[in-house]
């Protein structure tokens, strides 16, 4: 049930392409501003065929939403708001993001099999897959990081929430209140709330997700 709501609202927001051509990966667009993922599929005539999804993070909609563009060889083939379905030979490409980048854009068959896209070689996220295939100790390791960063800031997220919730009147009359033991400054609780931003990004990077720790952590 769930599942064919969202389908009816992603297709409610897909519009037919227009046919311009893909413009290139620049280097400037490095930056965190663009991915850019590839999916070749071959028919059953045995012609290849290219799939592009282009997103822009700063938003390429009139309201400054976040628009995923589908290419076809190339040319602008179907685009969409995301979340994004969108419909092609053999099943369906699924795209969704976070505001730190893309968190999924999957490839799947009519059979339910998942195939992530391949992400532009000169993207962020094609130069963090390059340095997980050569790299793959220091990737593990940048990757732990990554996590502990997020814990750390879930953890003080859930204490500094849970302080105030518990001075509700209803709550501090039946449970008490709770008072956190950590007091940190000012500029230590910056630095985590920026330590967990950079690792909810170098996870998106690598289209990793959870909406506890990336989510609670920021």
């Amino acid at each position: 049930m769930l599942q064919q709501w969202q389908r009816r609202r992603a297709a409610k927001r897909l519009k037919a392409g227009t046919g311009r051509p893909l413009k290139r990966f620049r280097w400037w667009q490095t930056f965190l501003s663009r991915a850019l993922l590839h999916l070749q599929l071959t028919e059953d005539d045995g012609r290849e065929i290219v799939y592009s999804i282009d997103v822009r993070h700063g938003g390429s909609g009139e309201n400054g939403e976040v628009i995923a563009h589908l290419y076809r060889d190339g040319l602008h083939h179907a685009e969409s708001k995301v979340p994004a379905i969108f419909p092609i030979e053999g099943g369906e490409i699924q795209v969704a993001t976070t505001q730190f980048g893309v968190k999924r854009c999957h490839y799947v068959t009519d059979y339910g099999v998942e195939h992530q896209l391949t992400p532009d070689a000169k993207s962020p996220e094609g130069r963090r897959a390059r340095l997980e295939r050569n790299h793959p100790t220091l990737s593990g390791f940048i990757g732990i990081v990554s996590v502990i960063l997020l814990v750390a800031g879930l953890g003080l997220n859930l204490v500094q929430i849970i302080e105030p919730i518990s001075e509700i009147p209803p709550i501090a009359e039946n449970l008490g209140t709770f008072e956190s033991p950590i007091r940190l400054p000012l500029w230590l609780n910056i630095a985590l709330g920026f330590g967990a931003a950079l690792g909810s990004t170098e996870r998106a990077l690598r289209m990793r997700y959870h909406w506890l720790l990336d989510g609670g952590g920021n």
